[in-house]
């Protein structure tokens, strides 16, 4: 199963989420991208990650544009940017879902708030993702 999960900058949420689907069934075909790709990940999202006990640090910060000519099952959209400026996949794309997550990048305050607001979403990137995975894969089984 061919999933690819788009943000804008492709460095934070939908990096986190790549991880925790592939660290869910190694698989699936997981790949992650960015309608305005920052080309870097966010450091504190591979830090929160690593602390979860999956390693992002390999993954790149991709455009949208190296997938559109491929074929998918899921094209999940994590944050309302993306969502917004989300490119026509045109037929080639079976099920286009979004599951939205606030940007823990924009976060404020003391180190330890900004590292708090990483941990949140964190955390429910995971418990969504895990949702979905439990989903497609009892859908699977039909």
């Amino acid at each position: 199963m061919k999933i690819l999960i788009l943000c804008t900058g492709n460095s934070c949420r939908s990096q986190m989420a790549h991880g925790f689907l592939q660290s869910f069934d190694a698989a699936l075909d997981v790949h992650s991208a960015g309608t305005k790709a920052s080309g870097k990940l966010n450091p504190k999202a591979v830090e929160v990650m690593k602390d979860a006990g999956i390693d992002i640090s390999h993954h790149t910060s991709d455009s949208v544009d190296k997938y559109l000519n491929d074929e998918w099952d899921y094209v999940i959209t994590v944050c309302g940017g993306a969502k917004e400026t989300c490119p026509m996949f045109s037929g080639k794309v079976k099920h286009q879902l979004h599951i939205g997550f606030d940007d823990p990048s924009d976060a404020e305050g003391t180190p330890e708030f900004i590292q708090s607001e990483f941990i949140r979403v964190r955390d429910q990137i995971k418990e969504a993702f895990y949702n979905f995975y439990l989903q497609i894969k009892k859908e699977n089984e039909q």
